[in-house]
């Protein structure tokens, strides 16, 4: 039978000339339109098998075939959600019909609902997914133009020791500790709470993360300063495998009521976990140590991620500006 009602919902079963089966949703709940779909589509497998016509995709295609084909990114899971939430909107959408006025109205639905920025994220795959369709499967002539919506740059979100002190004293133990050690290693969240003892060495000051768990996909090596070290002291023997742990279990959500009541009477607003990587980040940079090394040291893959601490410098670069005041004074060591 060409046509087979699940629920509420017609969905359309044929084999074409070729014979190759064609399943699929009409995301309809009227027969006429599910009926007229499904001529549409045996009318142009039609053409595709005996005229050599391009066949007609779908968005529904082309996202399948990108998820199957980008299993091993480490955004996968972010992908699968995107495509979710875009299914209410493109389900059934020909990728022909896929114009730019179409993606920017449901655009402009995802940056009200959450951000600007996020709402480019979600604009990136769908980017992502009609180049592919147009330049590696041939399913479309070229992919429509998609602009991103112009994000103004924020300030980086950080924290002053005597803010860190205050925090650190209203958090439980466990949430404290794991704090400490970010703001020690400046490591991502979830490089601390996937943290094992397989990946520290306390007698080399060392500690590693693995290429398949850091976000640039290389490992990362970390020098274990005296406050980490006294972090991971006080881990001993608590779990055999994990480092942080609540309760005998290990630790894998941290933006918890406990965490978010602690900043509340700490009085900081505003504050993320991720912020305590900028806050030792922006220590580092307002004591001198180069950019160059802040990145090697936070595994930031270009030097632009980076730079966005450089404000927070002054003084090392007044020491390079007086290069200028020994010329024009004519004390320059080298010119004499």
């Amino acid at each position: 039978m060409s046509l087979i009602k699940r629920g509420n919902t017609w969905w359309i079963d044929f084999t074409t000339p070729a014979g190759e089966r064609i399943r699929r949703s009409a995301a309809t709940k009227s027969r006429a339109e599910a009926q007229e779909l499904h001529d549409k589509l045996k009318a142009e497998s039609w053409r595709v098998q005996k005229l050599g016509d391009k066949p007609k995709r779908t968005w529904d295609d082309a996202a399948y075939k990108w998820l199957m084909e980008t299993q091993y990114k480490k955004s996968h899971l972010d992908d699968v959600s995107r495509v979710a939430w875009f299914q209410q909107h493109f389900r059934g959408k020909l990728l022909d019909d896929m114009t730019r006025d179409l993606i920017a109205q449901v655009a402009e639905i995802k940056a009200k609902e959450t951000s600007p920025s996020t709402a480019n994220r979600f604009l990136a795959l769908v980017r992502a997914i009609l180049r592919k369709a147009a330049f590696d499967w041939d399913w479309i002539d070229k992919p429509p133009v998609i602009k991103l919506y112009r994000v103004q740059k924020t300030r980086i979100r950080y924290l002053t020791p005597v803010q860190a002190n205050i925090l650190l004293n209203e958090l439980p133990e466990h949430l404290a500790d794991m704090t400490k050690f970010s703001l020690a290693t400046g490591l991502r969240k979830a490089n601390v709470t996937k943290l094992e003892w397989s990946q520290v060495d306390i007698a080399r000051r060392v500690a590693w993360i693995h290429g398949d768990q850091a976000k640039g996909g290389k490992p990362i090596h970390v020098t274990l300063n005296a406050t980490a070290l006294e972090v991971l002291t006080k881990q001993i023997g608590k779990h055999v495998t994990s480092v942080f742990t609540y309760k005998g279990k290990s630790i894998t959500q941290v933006n918890t009521k406990a965490w978010r009541a602690a900043l509340k009477r700490a009085g900081i607003e505003n504050f993320r976990w991720h912020d305590l990587r900028h806050t030792w980040a922006s220590w580092l940079t307002q004591q001198g140590v180069p950019l160059n090394v802040i990145q090697e040291m936070g595994a930031w893959e270009s030097p632009e991620m980076v730079r966005r601490y450089a404000h927070l410098a002054p003084e090392q670069f007044v020491t390079h500006a007086r290069v200028v005041d020994d010329l024009l004074s004519g004390t320059n060591s080298a010119q004499s």
